[in-house]
Parts: structure tokens; sequence; C-alpha cells
């Protein structure tokens, strides 16, 4: 008889998106706002206090075309 398990797992990817056109790109404000928007997600997504300091990697920057686009993961298992 085989001796496994198996696993699903759900993940979900929240993202935040902030145009940057040319040739101005994106305004620090509408960065900080989605930056901060994105922390609060974070926090909120894993349990912690409002002022609880992120760990250096919970959020991801990354330049799409005419974008930047602030993310994270997380990953649910499920029966």
């Amino acid at each position: 008889m085989a001796e496994y398990t198996t696993e699903t797992i759900t993940r979900t990817i929240r993202r935040w998106i902030i145009p940057a056109t040319e040739p101005w790109g994106a305004p620090a404000e509408e960065i900080s706002k989605a930056w901060g928007a994105a922390a609060g997600a974070y926090r909120q997504a894993h349990g912690l206090a409002e002022d609880a300091p992120l760990p250096g990697d919970a959020l991801r920057f990354r330049t799409r075309d005419d974008k930047i686009v602030i993310s994270f993961e997380t990953e649910e298992p499920r029966p």
C-alpha cells in the first residue's frame, strides 16, 4: 500500500497598481498612498498590529510597461 499525503493550496495575490506614464512617471504621493494601503493589508492578512514593522521582503515592487505594481501573496491550505 502506498503511503503519501496530498494538499491543495489556495494562493491569493494582492496588487496595488500605480500609473507611471511617460514622460513624468508616477507621482511620489500616489506611490506613498498605495504603499501605505498595501502595508496595511499585509498587516491585516497576517494578523499583525497596525503599527507593527513589516519584514523587509513583505512587499514586492515591480515595473510593468507604464505602471508600478506593489504586491504580496498569501497561501492557505484547503481541506
